[in-house]
């Protein structure tokens, strides 16, 4: 026997399916227009068999291949860093009680609060200072510490029993051995939820990028996207750009995809809201 929905259920319902809508057909209509020809771009009823004309010219006009490759290595990069430092980060914070580990906890926190914009001046007169403006690395460095990934690997860390770890020092293990046989195993739905994360903001990230490149080839796909898009002098081509756009978009859509799964379950048995 099916459940009675109340007005409440139907209302929330029906307002979650409008915004799920509302959120989709901007990416429908990007998909549709980069596979179709220029010349049907605008029109949003015309019926045309797909094409990768439009994909081709992309890869014609810029240098698409050199900015996967630059986000790519600038993402792998603040990744792979960021999982080493929140893997001992979190550990400590959930297992070491030293004198002011609280206070401390919450000040790290506290950098959430701050929107990473606010730090862009004096994080590139250090880059300056160190000599990384316009690099690759001096993109990435910034990123390497991360408090929402310390908080997710906490919280996971607070959920497995102690005793795996006596155990484990019992049987002469040592710290690393600990942290490598014990802990990361049982960490692996954390590191996927918080390396989408990181791999999303990090494939995205526009503005520092833009404040550190002067070259081209140090470009990441964000910045290359919006110069592709400004670079035509008589108005944007939709269908071009659309092109870019789903070149951008797709390995991301892809990652969620795949670990969407993992991703819903970290937060749930890390107890994060």
């Amino acid at each position: 026997m099916m459940k009675k929905l109340s007005i409440g259920d139907i209302f929330y319902r029906s307002l979650m399916w409008i915004l799920m809508t509302v959120s989709v057909i901007p990416l429908i209509w990007v998909i549709r227009t980069a596979f179709i020809p220029s010349g049907k771009a605008l029109n949003l009823f015309a019926l045309a068999a797909p094409t990768l004309e439009n994909i081709r010219h992309v890869f014609e006009t810029v240098p698409f291949l050199q900015y996967y490759g630059n986000t790519i290595l600038i993402t792998l990069l603040v990744l792979v860093v960021q999982l080493v430092l929140v893997t001992f980060a979190g550990y400590a914070f959930a297992r070491m009680d030293f004198y002011g580990s609280k206070v401390l906890f919450v000040i790290f926190l506290a950098q959430m609060m701050i929107a990473p914009e606010v730090l862009i001046l004096p994080n590139y007169s250090l880059m300056v200072k160190l000599g990384l403006n316009d690099s690759r690395i001096g993109i990435a460095l910034p990123f390497f510490a991360s408090a929402m990934g310390t908080l997710i690997v906490r919280q996971t860390i607070k959920t497995i029993p102690y005793e795996l770890e006596e155990a484990a020092q019992v049987e002469g293990a040592s710290f690393m051995q600990i942290i490598t046989k014990v802990y990361v195993p049982l960490l692996k739905p954390a590191f996927v939820a918080f390396g989408m994360i990181s791999v999303s903001y990090q494939w995205n990230n526009f503005l520092w990028p833009l404040v550190m490149t002067d070259s081209v080839s140090k470009r990441p796909l964000s910045l290359g996207l919006a110069m592709f898009a400004m670079s035509f002098e008589t108005g944007a081509q939709w269908s071009d750009v659309s092109a870019a756009t789903f070149l951008v978009c797709a390995p991301l859509l892809i990652l969620f995809v795949v670990f969407q799964k993992q991703f819903i379950e970290s937060f749930v048995h890390s107890g994060i809201k």
